[in-house]
């Protein structure tokens, strides 16, 4: 505390008041100053670096860096696709046994006259491995051989939206962070100028377009720095992020540190870790301006690239989505998700689903062609999965949802090539072999990340929360 120097008589001047006075209040702020940045300096280093991630070091030698998760949104049939029934060809027309369905959740045909539904399209046993895949998929089974098919996933919710919850997130509740986010929340992010999850979604022509909300790719009750982002492959790529007219580079990057040194000062006093979250928001935001036009201009792409996926770019395809895929993959984003919105096919299956596979087909096998001759496939995985399968019974001309038994495929990343693995009955109903849950799934999809899934927690609200809830186990059978 300051103290004035006593004068004889008690005597004090003003100028020697005011002197010692603004030496004592410098001092202190230069004491408080210096505490901040010492306090922040020590948050920082305790707190998830969004470039690093909080698993640091790494569980487990990765086998994988990045993901890229094909969704099938609106319950791609398994039956149609790598799950051939003969048994439900033979009984094409006849009543479903009631032993299969007797007391179990069906979407739309409770109640209903349960007739057998034959597959509607032959299959072809592909490459040296002899996989299995139906002739709608000409293109996959040219590389069948890097392919490990799962015929025995399970799922817990017959609805879609609340599937798609349970696939990206754990559970069927919303609000919960969805697996790319864990995943740029666990391993942090490669790039510097783009974010660790891109989310980009296309349409079909075939089936009844799925909805999709953007809660999908939220970050839950994670910092919300790790929410993933939707760029589009049409138009604006991203909203909002171009620089308004007649402000130069220069103009907006002092606007958006004077922005953030006042944020930072707001944060010393009430510590919120959102407003770490905003001064990065605008920072990257910031830097997308250069990194996404280069990104998504695919025109730099050589013709026979374009070729090969079936695109010419910048049409909102899948195809264009698989190249801007393989796009980011190159410059380190961390989760990239496709979600194509053609596959539910409550009728008309056998027209529409061949439509809808020819959408696909092409660029799915062209992206992993594309990242084999890039030496990126051995450490990119890649799923290709759907939220449930449908039901060998007939609605119609269609299918129901069905969440007893489907099938996914992954490849690349440290996954078994030119396996099937797992298997439903003979009427493609329940597993029978090796089932596979969607938390078994995630926590397969982190150990090839380098991640122990039981390890990978965040508490909120006096519980520690993880992707795979209190269940899952790593299916080993499926690593290379």
């Amino acid at each position: 505390m300051f103290r004035p120097t006593q004068l004889p008589g008690d005597a004090l001047t003003r100028r020697m008041f005011l002197g010692r006075s603004a030496c004592g209040i410098g001092a202190t702020a230069l004491a408080t100053s210096l505490a901040s940045t010492f306090t922040s300096a020590a948050r920082a280093a305790s707190e998830p670096s969004t470039r690093r991630g909080v698993v640091h070091p790494l569980h487990f030698a990765p086998k994988a860096k990045r993901v890229i998760f094909m969704t099938m949104a609106g319950g791609m049939s398994h039956l149609e696709t790598f799950d051939y029934k003969s048994k439900l060809a033979e009984m094409n027309g006849q009543p479903m046994p009631e032993s299969f369905t007797k007391g179990q959740p069906i979407a739309q045909l409770q109640n209903a006259k349960l007739t057998c539904f034959a597959p509607q399209h032959p299959f072809k046993k592909y490459g040296e491995s002899g996989q299995n895949i139906a002739q709608i998929f000409p293109h996959l089974g040219e590389v069948a051989d890097e392919l490990c098919i799962i015929n025995s996933l399970k799922t817990e919710a017959i609805n879609h939206d609340p599937a798609h919850t349970f696939m990206n997130a754990g559970t069927t509740l919303s609000g919960r962070p969805s697996m790319g986010s864990w995943l740029w929340y666990g391993l942090g992010c490669e790039s510097e100028n783009l974010p660790g999850f891109v989310v980009l979604t296309s349409n079909g022509k075939f089936g009844q377009g799925q909805p999709i909300a953007s809660r999908q790719w939220h970050s839950g009750f994670l910092p919300g720095e790790f929410q993933g982002v939707q760029f589009r492959s049409q138009g604006e790529p991203v909203y909002y992020v171009r620089r308004p007219s007649g402000v130069s580079a220069a103009q907006q990057q002092d606007v958006i540190e004077s922005i953030a040194a006042l944020n930072r000062q707001h944060d010393e006093a009430i510590h919120d870790p959102e407003i770490a979250t905003r001064i990065a928001q605008y920072e990257m935001a910031f830097r997308m301006q250069t990194s996404v036009p280069e990104l998504v201009d695919l025109a730099q792409e050589p013709a026979h690239v374009l070729d090969m996926y079936g695109t010419q770019g910048g049409d909102g395809s899948f195809a264009a989505n698989c190249l801007l895929a393989r796009r980011l993959a190159e410059r380190g984003v961390r989760f990239i998700q496709l979600y194509h919105r053609d596959w539910d096919h409550h009728g008309g299956v056998k027209a529409q689903i061949a439509g809808t596979a020819g959408e696909v087909d092409q660029a799915a096998a062209a992206l992993i062609k594309d990242l084999k001759q890039r030496d990126l496939l051995k450490d990119t995985l890649l799923v290709f999965g759907t939220e449930f399968g449908r039901t060998p019974m007939a609605q119609g001309n269609g299918r129901d949802h069905h969440i007893k038994g489907f099938s996914c495929w992954l490849a690349g990343g440290g996954v078994k090539p030119g396996l099937t693995y797992g298997a439903t009955d003979e009427l493609g109903y329940n597993v029978t072999e090796n089932l596979v849950h969607v938390h078994d799934l995630h926590a397969t999809m982190l150990q090839l990340m380098g991640i122990d899934h039981e390890r990978l927690t965040y508490r909120f609200q006096g519980r520690d929360f993880k992707l795979t809830d209190v269940a899952g186990h790593v299916v080993q059978p499926l690593l290379a």
